[in-house]
């Protein structure tokens, strides 16, 4: 289809020279350049995934495949004992491999996708758990059970940790520049710097910003150039820039000039481009289960619901604390007997510090923690105010004077936080939550920052995992609000598994 036919906003004046083949887009891991073409010509036709995204299909796919052969063949042979006459074994196969393309699990806009790829992995074999208890009925083949209650979840036992280690190959190489999609994004300078920021901390997602369209504020001429990406032109350009470029993803972010016409017909003209076009909503740090796009009135609206802090969820959320805390206390007892000999015998003073915190709804409590400093340490304090590195109200300092020997080793790998289980088992913490504040840090708090209070401090939480004693005060303070407004369940099991991997390797802890 030609480019003329469809509606397009874009302005016919010349636009500033720019050479679009200067803008680097990689090698390897992104599609071979397009032609250049020249206003009126035909749209490039949708290009074929990069080599790199191909072999990461296939890894995938074929880590699939192997779970299935293999805990089928052993399953097989203990149940069955490879009975020829037997259609358990091969139905089961069938009904996974059927599933998992069908639930999208094998989808290559998925892979990679952070929680989304293990959702559509953990449907398809739900699906296929269905269709092979459906099979029994149907068939009358009543014994199919051990292979809808074992045999399905032994497979997800493996393939859920195989996806897990080709996604921390995936990651690593897009920590290096590789593997990562062209992105072409557009809205205002300020926005375009903050994705281009955040693309470039969180190199996991796979993004590379390669160029952007912008237009200075009250209509001025555009920049040459935003955190260091070319301007290749004007917002009304984008679709043309879009169709030479070769780009994968368009990325909008927020500006006036997008008004539901524009971005509608943007949409029409990057049709048989390879561009997905994704648009970043207002509510930047709402997501989650509290957003559902539904239609009224003929209208896409987005709906926010209110955050949750009583109910069904808070109740799970609260037995799982309590539990949890008790059988960690009663599995890490020789290991907390052994700090607390360590910690007695480094300088013969008390084992447990104790610490009045601020928790939910601003009631105090006394917080337990293996004393990692000296015995005078808060009066030493005061003097050291002049080297305080931390940020806002908080006080840290990476060489602090006062930490003992021992309290060294405690805290890089976090295990002086351990006595705090006893807070989780008396229901004044949680496992996961906000960072428990200092009653004179509260007394600092802006209106935003007490939303902290409103659920229970945790042993860890979004602070912990992503960066911990290296965040700024602003960064901790957005990631534990973004915590309180989005919570779930699953949210939780996530940051448990990063906090255990955080404290293995001692990052961003002193």
């Amino acid at each position: 289809m030609e480019e003329s036919a469809r509606p397009s906003s874009s302005v016919r004046t010349s636009p500033p020279h720019v050479d679009l083949q200067a803008v680097p887009h990689p090698a390897e891991e992104s599609a071979a350049s397009p032609e250049v073409l020249e206003p009126g010509t035909a749209p490039l036709s949708r290009t074929t995934p990069a080599a790199w995204e191909r072999r990461y299909w296939a890894w995938v796919v074929g880590s699939d495949v192997f779970a299935v052969a293999l805990v089928i063949a052993v399953s097989a042979y203990i149940i069955d004992r490879v009975a020829p006459h037997d259609m358990h074994a091969f139905g089961t196969a069938a009904a996974v491999l059927f599933s998992l393309p069908v639930s999208r699990a094998w989808s290559q806009r998925v892979l990679g996708e952070g929680a989304e790829e293990y959702r559509t992995l953990g449907r398809g074999l739900i699906l296929a758990a269905v269709a092979v208890a459906f099979g029994g009925l149907l068939f009358g083949a009543l014994e199919v059970q051990v292979w809808v209650f074992i045999v399905v979840p032994a497979i997800a036992l493996v393939a859920f940790p195989q996806r897990y280690v080709l996604r921390q190959v995936l990651h690593r190489r897009r920590r290096h520049g590789r593997c990562l999609l062209p992105v072409m994004a557009a809205g205002s300078v300020d926005t375009l710097a903050d994705l281009i920021e955040r693309t470039r901390r969180e190199a996991h997602v796979g993004w590379r910003v390669e160029a952007v369209c912008a237009s200075g504020a009250g209509g001025a001429p555009e920049p040459g150039e935003v955190e260091g990406v070319p301007v290749v032109g004007k917002l009304d350009e984008l679709a043309r820039h879009v169709r030479r470029g070769g780009y994968r993803v368009v990325a909008i972010t927020a500006d006036q000039y997008w008004s539901p016409q524009r971005l509608q017909r943007l949409a029409w003209d990057l049709e048989g481009t390879s561009a997905e076009m994704v648009v970043a909503p207002v509510l930047m740090e709402v997501a989650g289960p509290r957003l559902n796009v539904s239609g009224v009135l003929g209208m896409p609206l987005l709906r926010v619901t209110a955050p949750s802090f009583t109910g069904g969820r808070r109740v799970v959320k609260e037995i799982v604390d309590r539990c949890g805390s008790a059988l960690l206390l009663t599995l890490l007892s020789p290991l907390l007997l052994v700090i607390a000999l360590a910690v007695k015998l480094g300088d013969r003073g008390p084992v447990i510090y104790r610490q009045r915190r601020v928790g939910r709804d601003g009631a105090t409590f006394t917080m337990l923690k293996f004393r990692t400093m000296v015995t005078d340490a808060d009066r030493i304090r005061a003097t050291l105010e002049a080297g305080n590195e931390g940020a806002g109200p908080l006080f840290k300092m990476r060489r602090d004077p006062r930490v003992t020997r021992v309290g060294a080793i405690l805290r890089r790998y976090s295990l002086d936080e351990l006595p705090q289980l006893v807070n989780v088992l008396a229901g004044r913490m949680s496992l996961v939550g906000p960072r428990p504040p200092l009653p004179e840090e509260t007394e600092k708090y802006a209106p935003d920052a007490r939303r902290r209070l409103l659920v229970k401090p945790g042993l860890t939480g979004l602070w912990q995992v992503s960066g911990r004693s290296d965040l700024t005060w602003a960064e901790s303070i957005r990631l534990d609000l973004r915590y309180v407004e989005d919570w779930s369940l699953a949210l939780d099991l996530v940051i448990l598994w990063k906090t255990f991997r955080a404290v293995v390797f001692g990052h961003g802890a002193y």
